[in-house]
């Protein structure tokens, strides 16, 4: 803006209507709006809420995301882990529960919470094995391996490089996040996701069937995980429900 350059947002149009959550995407995705002269929309949903706005319908385009079609390029499904922790997972004996938490907003009580839904999985649910890269943030390390790093079937690891967690996600069996983009990514690769926030800004994967969202409360965490990992039919039905977020195309 400050030098007259035109910009075009990707991704644009993704709205919770709380400042404050996430943070601070919310209000980043908000000033970029403003200083967009081109946004291209994710979603119909998307769109709606930039013409709620006031933005000019001629400058928004329906896109898709292009986190899948980024996606497309980094599954391989004859991948080999480099990390060799995860070289050692038996991935036909075990449901994955894959995770991944850091948003700001979870940092406290949240991740403990969120921490003592996961052990209670695992010991509902023997057959269950749970992966974890943990994020760099200190207060997310401290409360995570406090509370999990004991446990028989739970692999705590260092952030993954992309190609490694994306193909992870291709082989877990559920996957908890407050991550936004992995709300877009999972459904693409069939894996129902838990999502560990009070809001979201992808509406659309609630919509779609393709995400629920859990919240931070143990109790309501175990109950949706519970239910998926206990339930065939309800667990296929999110599987094979459709990714509103696009083709890969975007």
């Amino acid at each position: 803006f400050y030098q007259k350059i035109a910009v075009g947002h990707i991704e644009a149009g993704l709205r919770t209507g709380e400042r404050y959550a996430p943070f601070p995407e919310e209000i980043n995705r908000r000033l970029n709006s403003v200083i967009a002269q081109l946004h291209f929309a994710p979603t119909d949903l998307a769109r709606e809420n930039l013409l709620r706005e006031g933005f000019d319908p001629n400058t928004i385009f329906v896109t898709g995301n292009t986190v899948i079609d980024a996606l497309q390029t980094t599954i391989q499904p004859k991948f080999s882990f480099s990390d060799p922790l995860l070289q050692k997972v038996d991935f036909s004996r075990y449901r994955i529960l894959l995770v991944e938490a850091h948003r700001r907003e979870n940092l406290g009580e949240p991740m403990e919470s969120i921490a003592l839904a996961l052990r209670d999985l695992l010991e509902t649910f023997p057959d269950t094995f749970l992966v974890f890269p943990v994020h760099k943030n200190p207060q997310v390390r401290k409360v995570v391996f406090r509370l999990l790093q004991d446990h028989p079937r739970v692999l705590l690891l260092e952030p993954l490089d992309p190609f490694s967690f994306h193909n992870l996600m291709a082989r877990a069996h559920l996957i908890l996040t407050d991550s936004g983009g992995i709300q877009e990514e999972a459904p693409s690769l069939g894996r129902p996701v838990l999502v560990l926030r009070r809001v979201t800004e992808r509406p659309e994967a609630l919509e779609a069937g393709t995400a629920l969202l859990a919240g931070t409360k143990r109790e309501e965490i175990v109950a949706l995980a519970g239910g998926l990992l206990g339930d065939e039919t309800a667990y296929q039905a999110m599987a094979h429900a459709t990714n509103p977020y696009g083709d890969g195309q975007a």
